[in-house]
């Protein structure tokens, strides 16, 4: 249990937020740590092979919080969404509300909790090793290593903890009385946000960007790899990969043969449907546990 807990929440002049956790600060520093040096990994199939989500909906299910129909109903609504919808204002406003619905009513004791747990079982096997060993890399170069998530930055802090880095950048989710609201505080930490993310925090932690590395397997991150001194695409999409080598950036891929083409379902449209069914399905069992 991480038992130390310290969340930022920075606002800029034009009102996008982001969040920022670190883990326990008790945790051993390199005996020469480099100030103004940091990473910035991707987490979903830079750092774990397929989505955070998609592994957390697992270890929910296996919890019996909601059931196989449910995820399967739930998973076809959301499965149309995502094949008819675009990244236009609209959609991202429809995302944005529900992105963290799941949550509501949730303690943040309880989904750190579980989060451990779900990590332990389902998210530390799948940890690519290739990326793990390039952010110990910055960890004995004296760098801090943040995760960079889309998720709740609770969620991601806990990731972080447990792998002995330095802290997470996640969606801010409104807390009030240690409780989720299942509004945002802020925007989702999606494509150019996790790059204004990520500059609130160098202004805030003294980091030189130029002096600074981000990993990630996604083009929505280019914002995030064009704002550092030094880009790597881990495990990357087609048009991550022709772009990392017109930029000249350095290409990692941990992925083989039939073996990438597989944990790319997990990790885009599975990671969306079981996001979707988490947020159905969580919502019916708090009314079951109501009646």
């Amino acid at each position: 249990m991480v038992r130390s807990r310290k969340v930022t929440v920075s606002t800029d002049a034009h009102g996008h937020t982001a969040g920022w956790a670190e883990t326990d600060p008790a945790a051993p520093t390199p005996p020469e740590p480099d100030p103004t040096a940091a990473a910035f990994f991707d987490v979903d199939n830079t750092m774990m092979q397929g989505a955070s989500i998609y592994w957390f909906a697992r270890g929910l299910a296996a919890r019996k919080y909601f059931t196989t129909s449910d995820l399967v109903r739930f998973a076809w609504q959301q499965l149309r969404f995502r094949l008819l919808a675009t990244e236009h204002a609209g959609d991202m406003s429809q995302a944005k509300e529900a992105a963290l619905a799941f949550i509501e009513g949730w303690r943040v004791e309880d989904v750190e909790r579980l989060t451990e747990e779900i990590f332990d079982e389902l998210m530390a096997p799948r940890i690519w090793s290739g990326t793990r060993r390039l952010a110990q890399r910055h960890l004995d170069a004296g760098e801090r290593v943040w995760l960079v998530s889309a998720a709740p930055v609770e969620i991601g802090r806990v990731i972080a903890a447990r792998l002995g880095l330095t802290g997470a950048i996640g969606t801010v989710a409104e807390i009030v009385d240690g409780a989720y609201t299942g509004r945002l505080v802020g925007d989702l930490m999606h494509g150019p946000a996790k790059a204004e993310a990520i500059a609130q925090l160098a202004a805030v932690e003294g980091l030189d960007l130029s002096r600074c590395a981000a990993y990630s397997d996604s083009s929505n991150d280019l914002p995030m790899l064009s704002a550092v001194g030094r880009a790597v695409a881990v495990n990357p999409d087609g048009t991550l990969l022709r772009q990392a080598r017109q930029q000249g950036w350095e290409v990692r891929d941990f992925r083989t043969g039939r073996r990438a083409v597989k944990i790319a379902v997990p990790s885009t449209a599975a990671a969306g449907l079981v996001a979707g069914a988490v947020t159905a399905g969580l919502a019916l069992h708090r009314r079951r546990r109501a009646n």
